[in-house]
C-alpha cells in the first residue's frame, strides 16, 4: 500500500505557491473593499491547493495512459514521476485525484452555502479546466491550448473566485490584477513545453512552443515576461493600482537572471525556475495591495 508521503509527492507540492499567490491576491483585493473572513480565505486557499494537486495527479495519469510520459521523458530527469518511480500505481494515482477533487468540492459547497453562489460557477469552471487539461475528448494540453487553460485557471478564475467568496460578487480590479499573474503561471507551462519540443514532437503532441520552435519560443517567453511588467505599469497609470504597484519591479533582476539562464536553451528545470519568478512577482503585487489597503484605512 502506498505511503502518505508517496501520495503527497505525487501532487508536486513545490508548485502550490502559484495557487497560494492567486488566492492571496483575490483575498487582498476583497480586504481593500471591506472586512474579510480569514477562515474563509484559508478554506479557499486549501480548496485551490487541493484542485491544483488533483490537476497534477490527473496530468501524470493521462500522460502515462496516452503514452506521452515514459521513463525517458524530460520531466523524469528532474522530478520523481509517481508512476515510473514506482511511488504509485496508475489506479492509485487516479483515485488520489478524485479524492482531492472530492475534498475540494466539499470545501466549495460549504463556501457556496455560507458565502456566495459564485463559488459554484467558478469551482465548476475550474474543475472542467483542470480535468480536461489532459483528459479526452478535450485534452487541451495536446492541442496547443495548455497555456490558455492555465492562464484562465490561475488568473481570472482563481483570483476572482477568492474575491467572490469574500464579497459575493466579481471585481474589475481583481480581473485586471489576475492578468499578469495568470500570464506568468502560463509561462511556467510554456517553459516546460519549450524544453520538451523535440520530445513532444516524437510523441505527436502539439504545443504552442512546438508550433513556434525553439528560437521563437525564447523570444515569445521574453516578450510575455515584459508584458507582465507592462500590464502592472498600465494598471498604475490607469489608477487600478496605486504607485505601490511599482514595487513589482524589484523582481526584475530575477527575471533577467531567468532569461539569461535560458539563452543557451531551456534547462531541465525550466518550469520550476519560471515558477520562482511567479512567486517573486506575485509576492510583490501582494505587498503592494496590502500597502494600498493600509494607506486607505
Amino acid at each position: 500500500m502506498a505511503s502518505l508521503k508517496a501520495f503527497f509527492i505525487a501532487t508536486r507540492p513545490w508548485s502550490f505557491t502559484m495557487s497560494l499567490v492567486s488566492v492571496a491576491l483575490g483575498g487582498l483585493i476583497a480586504w481593500q473593499d471591506g472586512n474579510v473572513s480569514l477562515a474563509a480565505l484559508l478554506l479557499t486557499a486549501l480548496g485551490a491547493t487541493l484542485v491544483h494537486g488533483a490537476t497534477n495527479a490527473v496530468n501524470d495519469f493521462f500522460d502515462t495512459r496516452y503514452g506521452v510520459d515514459t521513463s525517458q521523458a524530460p520531466t523524469a530527469r528532474y522530478r520523481p514521476h509517481p508512476i515510473f518511480t514506482g511511488l504509485l500505481s496508475p489506479r492509485a494515482l487516479l483515485w488520489e485525484a478524485f479524492v482531492l477533487y472530492g475534498l475540494a468540492g466539499a470545501i466549495g459547497l460549504a463556501l457556496m452555502l455560507r458565502y456566495s453562489a459564485w463559488v459554484f460557477w467558478v469551482g465548476l469552471a475550474g474543475f472542467l479546466v483542470s480535468f480536461l487539461y489532459t483528459a479526452r475528448p478535450v485534452a487541451a494540453k495536446y492541442r496547443a491550448l495548455g497555456e490558455i487553460s492555465v492562464f484562465l485557471a490561475w488568473g481570472p478564475l482563481m483570483v476572482e473566485g477568492a474575491y467572490a467568496v469574500q464579497r459575493d460578487g466579481l471585481s474589475v480590479k481583481a480581473f485586471w490584477v489576475s492578468l499578469p499573474i495568470g500570464l506568468l503561471v502560463a509561462l511556467v507551462l510554456f517553459a516546460n513545453n519549450a524544453r520538451d519540443i523535440a520530445y513532444d514532437a516524437s510523441r505527436n503532441i502539439q504545443t504552442t512552443a512546438g508550433l513556434l520552435g525553439s528560437q521563437k519560443s525564447l523570444r515569445a517567453f521574453i516578450a510575455l515576461i515584459a508584458l507582465a511588467y507592462l500590464l502592472v505599469v498600465a494598471m498604475v497609470l490607469l489608477g487600478v493600482l496605486s504607485p505601490f504597484g511599482l514595487l513589482v519591479f524589484f523582481s526584475v533582476p530575477a527575471a533577467v537572471k531567468l532569461v539569461r539562464s535560458f539563452l543557451e536553451g531551456f534547462p531541465d528545470a525550466a518550469d520550476a525556475l519560471t515558477a520562482r519568478l511567479n512567486l517573486a512577482f506575485g509576492s510583490l503585487v501582494c505587498l503592494a495591495l496590502f500597502l494600498e489597503g493600509i494607506a486607505a484605512r
